[in-house]
């Protein structure tokens, strides 16, 4: 079932995904939402790429996923893999899908990627966002969020949906405003 942003579950020791497309704000509101009920912040991101873009084993980025979460008692979890979905949806008891459209999400990509590129921002395992790869690259983020951004609408349909995810609470938000609220 997914429920409206009238809804406030409670986050005290909960274990949280949020999910959208690139850019609709996952690690931000994963950093709000740990603060203020003193969550464990895991970034997949974090977990998954190490120097010079380079990704980590399916094992080893498991192993990671695993580790982080049986350290910590509540946790909140961002980003979006399909190849642990197991983990990270199979362990949650709350989901919090950022379902915004394609102009906001493409937006707010293009910003944050000119504010990295800018401000020289290291990322994850010290990597930094170009302009040369954010704009003239088959790699680039701006390519790969208009390119995957019908593939996660669907995709996060048909979990949402999913008899085995009954026993997780869906918090689905279709607008920032709607998150604000929240």
């Amino acid at each position: 079932m997914t429920e409206t942003a009238t809804t406030f579950p409670s986050f005290h020791s909960a274990q949280v995904l949020i999910v959208g497309t690139s850019g609709s704000g996952k690690t931000t509101l994963a950093r709000i939402l740990a603060n203020k009920f003193q969550l464990t912040d895991i970034e997949l991101d974090a977990l998954f790429w190490g120097p010079n873009w380079t990704q980590a084993s399916q094992s080893i980025f498991r192993e990671r996923i695993e580790t982080a979460m049986a350290l910590k008692q509540g946790w909140i979890i961002h980003g979006n893999y399909g190849k642990v979905r197991d983990l990270t949806w199979g362990k949650a008891s709350i989901v919090i899908w950022l379902d915004y459209s394609l102009p906001v999400v493409f937006w707010r990509v293009l910003k944050r990627s000119l504010f990295r590129i800018v401000k020289n921002e290291s990322l994850w395992a010290g990597n930094r966002e170009t302009f040369r790869k954010t704009f003239f690259s088959k790699d680039s983020i701006l390519l790969w969020s208009l390119q995957t951004y019908r593939l996660r609408k669907r995709q996060y349909e048909e979990l949402v949906q999913a008899p085995t995810h009954a026993h997780i609470q869906i918090l689905r938000f279709k607008t920032p405003k709607e998150t604000e609220h929240f």
